[in-house]
């Protein structure tokens, strides 16, 4: 199968990825959070983290970030599993 990773954003030494795999079907829409060696996946719609570990600070960034760009994330979730590329998402400033 054929992994995509696209990186969305990055943003005080947090980056967001989301992945695509062809014919894996994700039942939950998601992106993954990395910070010094810490990983985390996130829910987007309602933004929580689901698993893994991640500071409380950077955390409350990364939750902060996908409440803003929820819309985005929806969609970029949309394209990489059709088989398209994913936009880049602003950086939380």
């Amino acid at each position: 199968m054929l992994e995509v990773i696209t990186e969305l954003s990055r943003f005080y030494g947090i980056v967001i990825r989301m992945y695509s795999e062809a014919g894996v079907s994700h039942h939950v829409p998601h992106f993954h959070a990395y910070f010094q060696g810490e990983a985390a996946v996130f829910s987007i719609n309602p933004v929580g983290q689901m698993a893994g570990v991640m500071e409380h600070k950077q955390r409350r960034l990364v939750e902060a970030w996908a409440e803003l760009h929820q819309e985005e994330l929806l969609m970029d979730w949309a394209l990489l599993h059709s088989g398209r590329a994913a936009n880049p998402i602003e950086p939380l400033r």
